[in-house]
């Protein structure tokens, strides 16, 4: 009998089939690698090779990482993933049997989102210094997250054509390269407006179709604007964790509070099935609770 191939190597393996077969984005294959290389670490600490792990060493594992504080919501992703993986081994001929096909996923519906009150984001915007070119682009590209609901890749992902000020919405690249406009308020605009008069023709070095520049010149990388937010974040004060998809569901969750309807909630998120923008109706109504539970007479 053949030894199974290193785990590195049937690593990438599967997910050139998945890049080949579901036609994954590179930031979906990112994040599944890290997954598997997750599971692999686990199996090595066991001594357990991947073409030998039982059902019960992956539950083990997904034990693991929900102990380790890992959100209902990324163990799903977790558990799908080792699915995924163990059906391309099974599909591949190099098992005769699937240990992953009883894993079930927790219910991510029970990972309400974090989000910012409206005041904290009104904090948060108002740190980045008008008076600086830096501060003129952070307030520019803080200012369209929450005002469009953007995803970090769609925000960095911009093009200067994507914008279109006069009518005040964005042309957005999402997950799959589906595209959708997305309307920007009066406020983003001016922002947008400010930092493409005074901030970017200094930072502009080279030709670059990218809307959001570096010091540097070149395009914001998902990271580097993960950095940028948590600082701003830290000078406001602001206690919870900030993260790029705060604000995003900040602008969903704020939309809802003021009367907008799901599906066009759903439409400027991006999302394809509306289940997944319900959501949002449950961080809504647990604000509307606490708000009855404090100000009704007989509560």
């Amino acid at each position: 009998m053949t030894s199974a191939p290193p785990s590195a190597d049937i690593r990438e393996e599967f997910l050139r089939f998945l890049t080949v077969e579901k036609g994954l984005s590179p930031n979906t294959r990112t994040a599944y690698g890290q997954d598997l290389g997750r599971f692999f670490l686990f199996l090595g600490r066991e001594k357990i090779s991947w073409d030998r792990a039982r059902e019960s060493d992956l539950a083990a594992f997904v034990r693991n990482e929900s102990k380790a504080g890992l959100s209902p919501r990324s163990l799903a992703r977790r558990i799908s993933v080792l699915k995924a993986f163990y059906r391309f081994l099974l599909l591949d001929g190099r098992l005769d049997k699937n240990p992953a096909i009883h894993l079930t996923s927790p219910k991510t519906w029970l990972a309400l989102p974090k989000y910012l009150s409206e005041a904290e984001v009104k904090a948060l915007l108002g740190k980045p210094d008008p008076a600086d070119s830096r501060g003129l682009r952070d307030r520019a590209m803080l200012e369209v997250m929450y005002a469009s609901g953007l995803r970090a890749s769609e925000l960095v992902g911009l093009r200067l054509a994507d914008v279109r000020l006069k009518d005040e919405f964005i042309l957005c690249r999402g997950k799959g390269a589906k595209e959708r406009i997305v309307p920007m308020g009066k406020s983003a605009v001016a922002a947008v407006g400010r930092y493409l008069e005074k901030a970017r023709p200094e930072f502009a070095r080279k030709n670059t179709e990218a809307l959001f520049l570096t010091r540097l010149g070149g395009p914001f990388t998902r990271q580097g604007f993960w950095k940028m937010l948590k600082g701003h974040a830290r000078a406001a004060g602001l206690q919870a964790k900030v993260y790029p998809h705060v604000l995003r569901h900040s602008f969903a969750t704020h939309l809802l509070e003021h009367g907008a309807d799901l599906r066009s909630v759903q439409m400027m998120l991006g999302h394809s099935q509306i289940t997944t923008t319900q959501i949002y109706t449950h961080v809504s109504g647990d604000r509307l609770r606490r708000v009855y539970d404090k100000f009704h007479p007989r509560a």
